[in-house]
């Protein structure tokens, strides 16, 4: 009997402590400072309006009011930093062969004409701008607007004193763990090990007596599938798979707690309305979209002010 009690105040201390600590955390952590706040984030410079990661692209999102950049980076065989989704140049110039493989110099234009990722059904026709950009062109042009990028960049945001506008990681828990070594001032993103491990520590209760290096949670909706692919040829399998991995990761009271401990949450890749709402609804700091303008004008009349 002495031990049923015991066993249950025991659990009953724990469940309300790691209740209270969820929604109070900094009763326990110190809030992470933040550099800045992102709201609107353009992803690849917003692919949707522009030929995608084109400092044509990038401008319009900077025009439009964007608060953060969102891009990727490779290296070419002379070692410079361009700003490229994919590693081969088979989607966006036609030709089979990898950004690695050649000098900047050789480096071909983009098609005239490419699709949007995440927006069924739809391309991009671009302009005169079919130039893959170097990373500090970016720089150059853009030195006061945050920048997410996918990749180890550390010399050249420390040369343009950009440590504090720069978030980086990647899916990988070693490359995050070799960025953080290699310059703890560049804030990081949760790789996908660390999003299952912050999942799990979320539904035991433990999370709110764990500290947390990461200071950015960038993850995606998985209900828009059915807006990525035609929902007829979803298998059931699929159809389960992506709605419980929507119920696992779109949870309020998670994003309320790592917001009110100074972890931004960022949702991608979002072009609709409806899931603008959502996003916003469910606490999450800012939106990732292939198209700035729709989601600059969704936040001006819903009057979602720009981040401060």
């Amino acid at each position: 009997m002495c031990a049923a009690v015991y066993v249950l105040s025991t659990v009953t201390g724990y469940v309300l402590t790691s209740a209270l600590l969820l929604k109070c955390p900094n009763l326990l952590h110190r809030k992470k400072r933040e550099t800045f706040v992102s709201k609107h984030i353009s992803h690849r410079g917003g692919a949707g309006e522009n030929l995608e990661n084109t400092m044509t692209a990038f401008k319009h999102a900077v025009d439009v009011g964007t608060d953060m950049l969102e891009l990727d980076c490779h290296l070419t065989k002379d070692e410079q930093v361009v700003v490229s989704h994919d590693g081969d140049l088979q989607r966006t110039c036609g030709i089979n062969t990898n950004i690695s493989d050649v000098t900047y110099s050789e480096l071909p234009p983009y098609l005239c004409r490419l699709g949007v990722t995440f927006q069924r059904e739809c391309f991009c026709e671009g302009g005169e701008d079919k130039r893959i950009p170097l990373l500090r062109d970016v720089f150059d042009a853009f030195p006061n607007t945050p920048v997410n990028i996918d990749i180890k960049v550390s010399e050249l945001v420390v040369k343009y004193d950009r440590e504090h506008l720069t978030v980086w990681g990647n899916a990988s828990n070693q490359i995050v763990k070799k960025c953080y070594k290699e310059n703890p001032h560049i804030p990081v993103l949760f790789s996908l090990p660390r999003v299952l491990q912050l999942l799990g520590l979320f539904y035991t209760g433990l999370l709110p007596f764990v500290p947390i290096k990461e200071q950015f949670l960038e993850i995606p909706m998985p209900s828009i599938i059915t807006k990525l692919q035609d929902p007829s040829r979803l298998t059931r399998g699929q159809r389960f798979i992506a709605w419980l991995a929507d119920t696992l990761l779109m949870r309020k009271a998670l994003f309320d707690h790592l917001t009110a401990r100074g972890i931004q949450v960022y949702i991608w890749v979002l072009n609709d309305e409806d899931d603008f709402q959502r996003a916003f609804d469910l606490g999450a700091t800012g939106v990732m979209t292939d198209f700035p303008t729709k989601l600059k004008d969704f936040m001006d009349r819903n009057s979602l002010s720009k981040a401060e």
